[in-house]
């Protein structure tokens, strides 16, 4: 074979190789105490790591073209702009104290961060009232969700949220977000726009902490985990809570499947990912996981469900159709979430 036919097998090779790497998808895993582990979700193996420019990278979310990976980093105040073809960070944008959760819509990354956030862990479930507020409550700054054009590279804006937002949500027309304030018990919902607080719901009569916050496909109910309660809520689009559901103890991450038929909850203390009816709300299975998981995704063609399990240092693969685990990835560092690309529905993300 001659030098001009090696190197035109060398490309095609090199084509083959990136359409069947697009065609599988790619899992990005942020690690609290590391950077960004990649999956191809073809093999289910590891082929790299991102180091992301910054410490204690937590919530992450993929452009809709999937050029690039937003992830923030706490210890800087920042999220990191990843090139996701050379896997670098090219911007660095400034949020605020304690960026947390991210959420990507459009040319906009929507990042949750906490002005007041003094660090440590939270309270003890059942602790008495002044414990819980013992670090003053003049200095528990209410959060906000910072919005960063992506295109201009800064943010332009802010939206006031509750002490301490966990989860961010938007309303299926795009109109509205809603978010998860866990300090003060309360879920919140925000004209986009203008910022604008439309209504707030308090939960500390159903359970405290409100945790994960997902719409369901057709747009019509939101559900909502309350960790120190071990439910979630079912609120109906015009948000009035309709209903609670018993989980396992310490529920947090949460998300419909695309079809809308089922919903998951990743149960903390419980170490399980259990299985609803989303019509009925009615229990369909348990599948026993690892310790610490709180974000999960499901791959882009649905057949898998990847699930980060932060004091396991793995990554758990659960057969959808099975409803059990096929494997386990390992990952370092403390495995926080985790999002996909081409994008898929989960507890950080979702498909239109």
């Amino acid at each position: 074979m001659n030098t001009r036919n090696l190197v035109i097998s060398a490309a095609c090779a090199l084509l083959f190789s990136a359409q069947t790497y697009a065609e599988s998808g790619v899992a990005y895993v942020t690690s609290q105490d590391a950077g960004v582990t990649v999956i191809d979700l073809s093999t289910m193996a590891v082929t790299g790591t991102i180091d992301v420019k910054g410490e204690g990278p937590r919530g992450l979310g993929v452009t809709e073209d999937g050029k690039f990976l937003i992830v923030a980093t706490r210890e800087n105040g920042s999220i990191s702009v990843i090139d996701t073809a050379t896997q670098q960070v090219v911007k660095q944008i400034a949020v605020g104290k304690n960026p947390e959760f991210v959420r990507v819509q459009g040319q906009f990354a929507y990042v949750s961060y906490e002005p007041s956030a003094k660090g440590g862990p939270p309270p003890k479930p059942g602790a008495a009232p002044a414990q819980e507020e013992a670090e003053d409550d003049d200095d528990k700054e209410p959060a906000r969700i910072g919005i960063i054009d992506l295109k201009q590279g800064k943010k332009v804006r802010e939206i006031i949220g509750g002490p301490e937002t966990e989860g961010v949500e938007f309303s299926k027309d795009g109109k509205l977000l809603v978010i998860t304030n866990e300090a003060d018990n309360t879920i919140t919902v925000h004209n986009i726009k203008t910022g604008k607080l439309v209504k707030k719901i308090e939960t500390h009569q159903y359970g405290d902490r409100p945790r994960g916050i997902k719409v369901s496909p057709d747009g019509k109910t939101y559900v909502s985990t309350l960790e120190y309660g071990n439910k979630f809520l079912v609120i109906d689009q015009k948000f009035n809570v309709v209903k609670t559901v018993d989980t396992a103890a310490t529920p947090y991450g949460i998300a419909y499947d695309k079809a809308g038929k089922y919903v998951y909850v990743a149960s903390n203390k419980d170490k399980l990912l259990q299985v609803f009816d989303a019509k009925s709300f009615v229990k369909v299975k348990d599948i026993p996981t690892g310790n610490r998981c709180w974000h999960f995704t499901f791959t882009p063609n649905e057949e898998e469900i990847l699930l980060a399990c932060g004091k396991s240092d793995a990554l758990f693969v659960i057969d959808t159709a099975k409803q059990e685990v096929k494997q386990q990835v390992s990952v370092k560092n403390m495995p926080w979430g985790v999002v996909t690309f081409p994008k898929a529905m989960g507890s950080l993300d979702a498909v239109k």
